[in-house]
C-alpha cells in the first residue's frame, strides 16, 4: 500500500510540473512561428503561401490570421506519391511539431492533405524496397517518434481526413485529438498484407479508440471502412459529405477549431492534459491528475478575466496568461 502511494505521489508531481510548464511558460520563443518548406524555416505570412513556392513542398505549413489567428494547418502534399510518408517527409513533420509545440500562440493544429483524394497513403514503398533491414529498422523508430509528438502537441489537434488513409496515414490521424472525415474517404490499418504490423502506434491507439475486439478485427483482416462506417464504429466523430471542392472534411475541422478559439487557452492544454495523462491511469490516479492541473488554472489571469467578462456580461478576452 506504501509504495503504492508513493507510486502515486510521484506520478501527482509530475503531472503538476507539466501543469506549471503548461501554465507558466512564455507565450513564444525566438523562432518558433517558422513555416517549414524543404526542411528550411521561413517567416509564417498567414493564409496566402502558394505564391511563394518553389517546385513541391512536401509539408506546407499555414498560420491562418484575421478571426483564425492561432490554428495552423500542416498540410501533406507529395502528389507524385500519394502523400506517402518518406525520409524527408518524416523529417519535415518532426521540425513543425518541434517549432508548434514551444509556440504559446498557437491554439489548435489541423492536418489535412493539400492533395485531391488522398490524406496519406502511409509508408513509401518505394523508399522502403530501397532500405536494408537495419534501415527499415530505423525509419519506422523515427515515424514512431515523430507521430508520438504530434500526439503530445499540448494544444487540440484535429486530422482532416478527405481521402484515403492507409497504415501510417490512419496511424497519423489516430495520434490526433479528433478526426473528421468525408463520407468518401477509406480508411485502414493494411499492414498484415504485407507481412508487417502497425509500426508507428496503430496496434496501440486503434484499440482505444474502438475498443480491442474491433480493432483486432480490423488489423488481423486488413479492412478499409469507409467515411460512414468509420463514424459508426467511433473511429472518427465526424463525417461530411463531400463537396465539390474536395475538402469538406478540411471545412468541418476548421469550424471546429474556431469553436475553441474563444476558450481559455491554458484551460484547453491543461484540460488535455488531464484527459491524455488520466485515460493511461485508474480512476482515482486520474482524479489527482485532474486536481493537479485544475490548481494550476487558480492563479491565472485568464481565470480572473472570464470571472470579470462574466460579471460585466462580455466576451472574455484571453491571453493564454
Amino acid at each position: 500500500m506504501a509504495a503504492s502511494l508513493g507510486g502515486l505521489g510521484l506520478l501527482q508531481g509530475r503531472v503538476r510540473l507539466a501543469a506549471a510548464a503548461a501554465a507558466s511558460s512564455p507565450l513564444s520563443r525566438p523562432g518558433a512561428r517558422g513555416l517549414v518548406r524543404g526542411g528550411a524555416a521561413c517567416s509564417p505570412t498567414g493564409r496566402g503561401y502558394s505564391s511563394e513556392a518553389k517546385g513541391e513542398e512536401e509539408l506546407r505549413v499555414r498560420y491562418l490570421d484575421e478571426e483564425n489567428q492561432g490554428i495552423v494547418v500542416l498540410g501533406l502534399n507529395r502528389s507524385r506519391a500519394k502523400n506517402a510518408l518518406n525520409k524527408n517527409l518524416i523529417k519535415m513533420m518532426s521540425k513543425a511539431v518541434d517549432a508548434l509545440k514551444s509556440d504559446k500562440k498557437v491554439r489548435t493544429v489541423i492536418f489535412r492533405s493539400e492533395v485531391p483524394g488522398i490524406f496519406c497513403a502511409g509508408a513509401d514503398l518505394q523508399e522502403r524496397a530501397k532500405m536494408h533491414s537495419s534501415e527499415v529498422s530505423s525509419f519506422v523508430s523515427k515515424a514512431r517518434a515523430t507521430i508520438n509528438e504530434m500526439a503530445n502537441l499540448p494544444v487540440p489537434t484535429i486530422a482532416a481526413i478527405d481521402g484515403t488513409a492507409l497504415g501510417g496515414g490512419l496511424e497519423l490521424a489516430l495520434a490526433c485529438d479528433i478526426r473528421v472525415a468525408a463520407s468518401s474517404a477509406k480508411m485502414g490499418l493494411v499492414e498484415t498484407k504485407l507481412a508487417i504490423i502497425p509500426g508507428a502506434g496503430g496496434t496501440q491507439r486503434l484499440p482505444r479508440t474502438i475498443g480491442v475486439s474491433l480493432a483486432k478485427e480490423l488489423i488481423f483482416s486488413a479492412r478499409i471502412v469507409d467515411g460512414e462506417e468509420a463514424k459508426s464504429i467511433g473511429l472518427i466523430s465526424h463525417v461530411v459529405e463531400q463537396n465539390e471542392s474536395g475538402d469538406a472534411a478540411y471545412r468541418r475541422a476548421l469550424a471546429l477549431a474556431q469553436e475553441f478559439l474563444p476558450q481559455g487557452p491554458l484551460a484547453i492544454r491543461l484540460a488535455k492534459l488531464a484527459i491524455n495523462q488520466g485515460m493511461e491511469v485508474d480512476l482515482v490516479t486520474g482524479l489527482a491528475i485532474e486536481e493537479a492541473c485544475y490548481a494550476q488554472t487558480i492563479p491565472t489571469k485568464d481565470r480572473i478575466e472570464g470571472l470579470l467578462a462574466f460579471k460585466e456580461k462580455r466576451p472574455p478576452r484571453y491571453k493564454g496568461e
